[in-house]
């Protein structure tokens, strides 16, 4: 059996992105970082970065859905902090979240890991994830 990759294309506001919103590759998917940016607008949604991480964990939830998968399947994430004072609220937030809509990930979770940045690619971004999933 052949190697299999498709790409799936990152939308702001209307406008396609140079880098793929999530790459299906064998039996992965791979997103790009997902940010508080709205995918409607292309802009951080607020201040409060527990806003901010509602906003990416939808961002993870939608393109693993659109690529076949879904947050059940995670197995790695990376969380990347303008910040680590934020460290608690996001991890909180990220467990209120996985109670909802990936309740095995609260009893089974994905590998993580965290780092602070010295900046993100928005000024105002808080926190990114980064992740990967199995297909399927």
């Amino acid at each position: 059996m052949g190697k299999t990759k498709k790409t799936f294309p990152l939308v702001y506001g209307g406008e396609r992105q140079r880098f793929a919103r999530s790459v299906v590759a064998g039996d992965f998917v791979l997103l790009s970082g997902c940010s508080g940016r709205t995918l409607e607008t292309g802009e951080v949604s607020s201040e409060d970065v527990r806003e901010q991480t509602k906003v990416a964990l939808d961002k993870v939830r939608l393109a693993l859905e659109e690529a076949g998968s879904s947050m059940e399947n995670i197995v790695k994430v990376i969380i990347y902090f303008k910040d680590m004072k934020d460290y608690e609220i996001v991890k909180e937030t990220e467990l209120e979240y996985y109670k909802t809509h990936a309740p095995a990930l609260t009893e089974s979770p994905p590998a993580s890991t965290v780092c602070q940045v010295v900046s993100l690619s928005k000024e105002d971004m808080l926190v990114e994830f980064d992740v990967t999933a199995l297909r399927g």
